[in-house]
């Protein structure tokens, strides 16, 4: 039996990059206490980061992290596929269910692999336009939202209601348990379980791509990952090959490709080729290799480096489509978009943050109080997955400024914990047909004692009703910053009595 090392260095290195993928956005809590950045695993995404620059015409702060990853694959081929993309080893997962994989023709995958350059193609000519839309298709920004929004807060949610049926339902709450849950309260529990608005989509978006792979394996990666397209034009150009000696023309490298990089013919398609190294255990031991700048022709194969298959997507191509869009750079469109939605503290204008935002859900996962949650189409179709304050559900805390520590492109500013005190979300507003203090003459001062601002930004209006001294909420427009505590704080129901309106 063959020992398969390499296929095991790169398993570990698959569930080494997942695991840290998962502690990273698990970390990305209050107080934010991770040994890592949470923007890492987005700021080496090419794909979303030039995008956002792109769009926007303007360097993000750690855009040179995105190119760290190309470089490499120009050196070793398109490796992070298969070696370090957390959607990729999921993927992979999913696929490993199915025994038997359905095989496509190599006429097929030649024409679903040019789906992926499309794709590509169309984000960046939306992000010459001014409008940044790879975040859809992105399988970082995409594995952030799964993981943040449905994943912990699932598993968070069954593990907690398991250790409350069973220390409070059935009575067993021996010593050992509760101080094992409390252990768990401190760290792995530590996270708020919260369902999110909008959350099933995002959920059932996913599981179809996990379905797909488990019928085509890695179908996702080889006919629509943006990102995998980037890589897969790079690694074209590798120093790192593969190259065949002595084939007995068996096949089997081929069939159990999971790519479909290797073709009926045994021809080789470089750039689809993820370094998995199944091929090399297919084979009789020490005829697949893989090599640095081997010589064309090395070991007899009859085609040794394929740079490309009938129907994929030519370098002229992908020139003319560069220049296309750089000419078109010129048509961006730029039109003032109307603020519908309160959005975090320090973004200003509507259409700059919905391009920048790439939905990695980090600030809502972040958000001590879950104000944050992810609008549906309250802003228009651009505006999905992004983040907006629901003052019902919370309120911006006075005294936090994590949302803008996390947040990857800088869609939420990066603000000092002074400045973001000072940064307005939008403007309250008393409706004095619901107040009670207004309406029914009754006292309530909650949302003046729950006002954070210094100098208090509503007021006390006292006023003498029927010989008696009544304070009435005023709000001062010019100290209010919209952080939604007084809404969220209100006693009247179901309508609360004093709102907060966006910022105009």
């Amino acid at each position: 039996m063959k020992v398969k090392k390499s296929v095991i260095f790169r398993r570990s290195s698959q569930v080494f990059f997942l695991l840290l993928f998962l502690y990273i956005l698990w970390t990305t809590t209050y107080p934010l206490k991770g040994a890592f950045n949470a923007d890492m695993f987005f700021k080496t995404d090419p794909n979303i980061m030039l995008a956002v620059a792109l769009s926007e015409r303007t360097i993000v702060a750690g855009l040179v992290l995105a190119f760290i990853i190309p470089v490499l694959t120009l050196i070793f081929g398109r490796f992070f596929c298969g070696w370090v993309c957390p959607f990729g080893t999921v993927i992979d997962a999913a696929g490993s269910l199915r025994r038997k994989k359905k095989a496509l023709s190599d006429g097929v995958n030649a024409r679903i692999r040019n789906i992926k350059y499309v794709l590509l193609a169309v984000s960046i000519a939306a992000a010459v336009l001014g409008h940044q839309y790879a975040w859809v298709l992105d399988p970082i920004a995409m594995m952030g939202r799964f993981i943040s929004i449905n994943l912990i807060p699932a598993v968070t949610g069954v593990v907690e209601k398991t250790f409350i049926f069973t220390m409070r339902d059935l009575g067993f709450r021996p010593e050992w348990l509760y101080s094992f849950y409390r252990a768990l309260k401190g760290s792995f529990l530590g996270v708020e379980t919260y369902v999110f608005a909008n959350s099933a989509p995002i959920l059932a978006m996913f599981a179809l791509i996990m379905a797909f792979a488990a019928w085509v394996p890695r179908s996702w990666c080889r006919a629509i990952c943006p990102l995998g397209a980037i890589y897969a034009l790079l690694a074209r150009y590798a120093l790192l090959a593969r190259t065949v000696e002595r084939c007995t023309q068996c096949g089997m490298c081929s069939r159990d490709c999971r790519m479909g990089a290797i073709k009926d013919d045994l021809d080789y398609v470089k750039g689809e080729c993820i370094l998995c190294m199944d091929c090399v255990y297919t084979c009789a031991p020490g005829r697949i290799r893989f090599r640095f700048l081997p010589a064309r022709g090395q070991g007899g194969h009859k085609t040794l480096v394929r740079q490309g298959g009938k129907g994929a997507i030519s370098r002229a191509d992908f020139i003319l489509l560069m220049i296309g869009s750089i000419l078109a750079s010129g048509l961006k469109w730029a039109f003032k978009v109307p603020r519908k939605l309160i959005r975090p503290p320090g973004s200003q204008d509507e259409k700059a943050f919905v391009d920048k935002c790439v939905r990695c859900a980090n600030c809502m996962k972040i958000c001590p109080t879950k104000v944050l949650q992810p609008a549906f189409l309250e802003s228009g179709p651009g505006g999905l997955w992004t983040p907006h304050l629901v003052n019902e559900i919370g309120y911006c805390e006075y005294n936090c400024d994590l949302c803008g520590r996390v947040c990857p492109t800088g869609a939420i500013p990066r603000l000092g914990l002074e400045e973001k005190k000072r940064a307005k979300l939008g403007l309250a507003r008393v409706d004095r047909a619901k107040c009670i203090a207004w309406s029914a003459g009754m006292e309530c001062l909650v949302c003046e004692e729950h006002c954070p601002v210094s100098h208090k930004a509503i007021k006390i209006d006292n006023v003498i009703v029927n010989g008696v001294v009544l304070g009435r909420p005023v709000v001062d427009e010019d100290l209010c910053i919209g952080c939604g505590i007084c809404q969220n704080k209100c006693p009247v129901r179901p309508q609360r009595a004093i709102v907060v309106d966006p910022q105009k």
